[in-house]
């Protein structure tokens, strides 16, 4: 989840001189901005001769639109969060995967296999998980001050917001303030959230899911949403900023690895998923990019003020509280609608 604006493509095989980029094995991927660390893809490519073509979305929405789009040679690899490998299943976008061509799948943590968004792990195999909670900057603002997802509402934040560039997300926090789940179908629900976020647009300076650290770290804003690895990256370079869970919950989140239909190189995109799944390769993810992976052999080999970070691995407590999302299936029109709503200020 490269800091830029817009979609990029990197052919990193061409940094390779053993893998020209005209080598035939190629895997397309299409992932978060900041997702995969450079080194673990020259990697892949350095022992496959698989060349990595790569590209990059900042959002869920923005990927399944794309997707939609795209019919035969399209993208062999992309990473949906939760509730969008249900929805994407439904609708038979996705290629089911064969197991037996992955074989550390065993290493990965049970809690986080064979959840209700995807039984049996038919279609996705988890990547990373994570949360999306408040950040603020200490020197700016008290932590100790700040302990609920209200506190955002308050005045004396107007025009210093960061809202991640998320409908879920967004209304994830008014819904919990309500009192609702973040995963309500009801309209009336949604729309005491819409009525409730409305109120708070006159704080907020800019919504941003591509990499949400940066304003923090530029001193653009100094309190809002983030997730919890770009808070950790955020950290390593400034220590000022902190990541708290509100007391009404995080939302929480595990992005999958999933073959759409329409791919052109499947036995490719699954030995990608597998390298992934090596410890030393999802040990280096989690100490670059900040989330939790469901690895459980990489976990032993992180150094321990990773392995101990409550903002990359929460207590279970933490978890508890929080509330993974789902698909809302029928309801996702109305979030669509008054979030367009939110955005143009109606």
């Amino acid at each position: 989840m490269a800091p830029k604006r817009f979609l990029q493509t990197i052919c990193l095989c061409t940094l390779l001189c053993a893998f020209p980029a005209s080598a035939a094995e190629k895997v397309y991927i299409y992932n978060w901005t900041e997702y995969i660390p450079d080194t673990v893809l020259r990697q892949f490519t350095a022992e496959t001769g698989i060349e990595v073509i790569y590209t990059t979305y900042d959002s869920n929405e923005t990927m399944y639109a794309k997707l939609k789009l795209v019919d035969d040679d399209g993208y062999d690899l992309v990473v949906p969060s939760t509730y969008y490998v249900n929805k994407m299943g439904r609708e038979d976008m996705l290629v089911a995967l064969d197991h037996e061509l992955l074989p550390h799948l065993g290493d990965l943590d049970p809690n986080l296999m064979d959840r209700p968004f995807d039984p049996g792990n038919v279609y996705s195999i988890p990547y990373m998980w994570g949360s999306t909670g408040i950040g603020v900057n200490s020197n700016e603002i008290l932590p100790e001050t700040i302990d609920s997802w209200q506190d955002l509402w308050k005045p004396e934040f107007k025009g210093r917001l960061l809202l991640q560039d998320d409908m879920r997300e967004v209304f994830h926090m008014a819904l919990k303030i309500k009192g609702y789940s973040s995963n309500s179908r009801d309209p009336e629900q949604i729309e005491q959230a819409y009525q409730l976020l409305r109120e708070l647009m006159p704080n907020v300076l800019l919504f941003n899911s591509d990499s949400p650290r940066l304003p923090y770290l530029a001193g653009e804003v100094s309190i809002g949403m983030i997730w919890n690895g770009e808070a950790w990256m955020a950290q390593q370079e400034n220590p000022a900023i902190v990541y708290i869970y509100p007391q009404e919950g995080a939302a929480f989140w595990v992005d999958s690895f999933v073959i759409p239909k329409g791919a052109r190189n499947i036995e490719n995109a699954h030995a990608f998923i597998d390298f992934m799944l090596r410890p030393e390769i999802a040990k280096i993810c989690v100490e670059e990019n900040g989330y939790a992976t469901p690895v459980l052999g990489a976990i032993a080999l992180l150094d321990e003020e990773v392995r101990s970070s409550p903002v990359i691995f929460p207590a279970a407590r933490i978890v508890e509280n929080g509330e993974f999302q789902t698909d809302v299936g029928e309801a996702l029109p109305i979030y669509q609608q008054y979030w367009e709503k939110l955005r143009t200020g109606q």
